[in-house]
């Protein structure tokens, strides 16, 4: 008795795993991945969705699913935060499936998708400047396009951001005594329209403030040497 009992529960253990253990699928018609593809992204499952989408673009490789698919991905990523992943779709899309007015809307998302990537623009100075020459060239390739109000709304927002984080950097080189490296950073004035007199610094949370400072003092103030540099007295001495 108790022999068959054990038996029992070890086929019981057997038949369970087997059943949990997900099973491996493939030789899928197209609409079969596009409609399991379309559910995990609806469910928020991007890993599922990314796994399906690869299963429809590998067996199915000249599907009309696929154009519609990828941009579907690159837009679920965006709305995730992925960012290069949204970029990486973008550009699957532009070379393989799209049309005139189609990559017209995938240029722009990609512009969307660099300035949404810069939470704290203050960080990432090559990252403002790659956006804004994404942005010149949507400009130019596009002028009349109906995401140009969109395009110049962020193209104003990378330029104050890049003047002040500018303005912070020239201030840092005036607490260094290089007058040299201030002038430089304050010549770099990025358009002519911006005045830097009206600018007003975003609000920096009291965390971030802490570490970072307000652009004109940091907390660190205390630890920068008060004695010049070479540098500093070569810059002193030229002019």
């Amino acid at each position: 008795m108790i022999k068959t009992w054990l038996v029992a529960m070890a086929l019981l253990i057997l038949m369970t795993g087997c059943g949990s253990k997900e099973v491996e699928e493939y030789n899928k018609p197209a609409e079969y991945w596009y409609e399991k593809m379309v559910t995990s992204v609806s469910n928020g499952n991007l890993e599922k969705a990314d796994s399906y989408f690869s299963s429809l673009q590998s067996e199915h490789i000249g599907s009309p699913f696929l154009a519609e698919a990828t941009m579907i991905m690159a837009q679920a990523h965006m709305a995730h935060d992925e960012y290069l992943l949204a970029e990486h779709f973008l550009d699957e899309y532009i070379r393989r499936y799209a049309t005139p007015e189609g990559r017209e809307f995938a240029e722009f998302l990609k512009v969307k998708a660099k300035f949404l990537a810069l939470p704290n623009p203050g960080r990432d100075q090559g990252l403002i400047d790659e956006t804004l020459k994404g942005v010149d060239t949507f400009k130019m390739n596009y002028p009349y396009s109906i995401y140009i109000s969109q395009v110049n709304t962020m193209e104003t927002q990378l330029q104050l951001a890049r003047g002040v984080l500018d303005e912070q950097i020239a201030q840092l080189y005036e607490r260094l005594d290089k007058p040299k490296g201030a002038l430089y950073y304050r010549s770099m004035a990025p358009v002519t329209w911006i005045k830097p007199d009206e600018v007003v610094n975003a609000n920096i949370p009291w965390y971030r403030e802490m570490f970072e400072g307000d652009g004109s003092s940091s907390w660190y103030d205390f630890m920068i040497p008060k004695t010049r540099s070479v540098i500093s007295m070569e810059d002193n001495e030229s002019k």
